[in-house]
């Protein structure tokens, strides 16, 4: 594919282009938090952030949704309409390789149609990173700060302009459609794109080494680590649902009068209510039980799955975790104890 260059006083033009032929998701504040939502006309799309703190899976598997209304005594059912051709803007590499990873599990025995619909009619155009975050780990797992997997654009920020690698058919339909912005990108720019991306690698300082892990799991199920661990964990979620790779859901109907919907939600492993069976046994009973199955989830069932770890080192688990629990500490145990 083709590597472009866009002048950053033309930004704006490029925003405006975008936003003018698909519904486009930047980064934006609400409140203390960051996340992915809708531009609005006349805003300022600004990436200067390290990540934010909703991945942007909540664009693609919102944290609620409808899935059909229906009304009592009646067979019919009424369903949302079909979600339109968007963009996400200055999604991070990390984020790009967890929407890779979520769309395995939604097109594995049964093709979910909302996510995939919604995946096929959205682009996505990454921002390298130049300043990875304080747990960072990307590199550990099979990413980087310039990651291209699952990616249609990757933005790199060379001071005055961005580079812009076109990725896959997607990217050059955004590339046709913006082309009087663009320029061409000289090799001088690619080589800098390439240098910047390898001094942010050279600026993680956390890391771990998971070959070996998804097998030593399994060996340590009785392991008191579990206890150790969940002892201060508070059972709050905040883990799994800040995770760009956790997809748990629960589906609930709500009536209001003789109307109703159905409707999906985001829910956790991480909640006892989460395996409380309607006889009242829960194979999960305690905290311990929780926080093994989270670990054994990422770092070897879903390797045996898909052949691949469902953890992308974008760290906010450990960033936002209330009583700092970090999943590299955990990770550090298994290795040790496993020998």
């Amino acid at each position: 594919m083709d590597t472009k260059k866009l002048s950053k006083d033309k930004w704006g033009d490029f925003i405006a282009v975008l936003g003018a032929q698909k519904k486009l998701y930047t980064p934006q504040k609400e409140g203390e938090s960051l996340r992915f939502k809708p531009v609005a006309a006349g805003n300022q799309v600004n990436l200067d952030f390290s990540n934010t703190t909703v991945p942007p899976k909540s664009v693609l598997f919102p944290q609620t949704e409808t899935l059909y209304r229906f009304e009592q005594g009646s067979t019919a059912i009424s369903l949302p309409e079909e979600a339109g051709e968007a963009v996400i803007l200055g999604i991070r590499p990390c984020d790009a390789r967890a929407m890779a990873i979520v769309d395995s599990v939604f097109s594995w025995d049964v093709d979910d149609p909302y996510y995939l619909q919604r995946r096929e009619k959205t682009a996505l155009i990454g921002l390298s990173c130049r300043e990875p975050g304080v747990n960072c780990f990307c590199t550990s797992v099979g990413g980087g700060p310039a990651s291209t997997e699952g990616l249609d654009i990757l933005l790199t920020d060379l001071g005055e302009a961005y580079l812009v690698q076109i990725l896959t058919e997607k990217g050059e339909n955004i590339k046709l459609s913006t082309q009087e912005l663009l320029q061409d990108a000289a090799e001088e720019d690619v080589k800098t794109a390439e240098k910047l991306s390898g001094e942010a690698a050279s600026r993680i300082s956390r890391s771990i080494e998971p070959d070996g892990i998804p097998e030593k799991l399994p060996e340590l199920w009785e392991s008191p680590l579990w206890k150790d661990f969940s002892d201060s964990c508070l059972g709050c979620g905040t883990c799994t649902f800040l995770c760009p790779t956790c997809h748990c859901f629960d589906i609930q109907d709500e009536m209001e009068g003789l109307e109703g919907r159905r409707c999906r939600m985001w829910d956790s492993c991480m909640f006892a209510e989460y395996t409380l069976h309607t006889s009242g046994h829960n194979p999960r009973p305690s905290r311990r039980e929780r926080v093994r199955n989270r670990i054994n989830h990422k770092y070897s069932y879903y390797v045996n799955n898909f052949g691949k770890i469902a953890c992308v080192g974008c760290g906010r688990c450990i960033d936002l975790c209330p009583v700092n629990i970090d999943i590299l500490d955990i990770l550090s145990q298994v290795v040790k104890e496993a020998i």
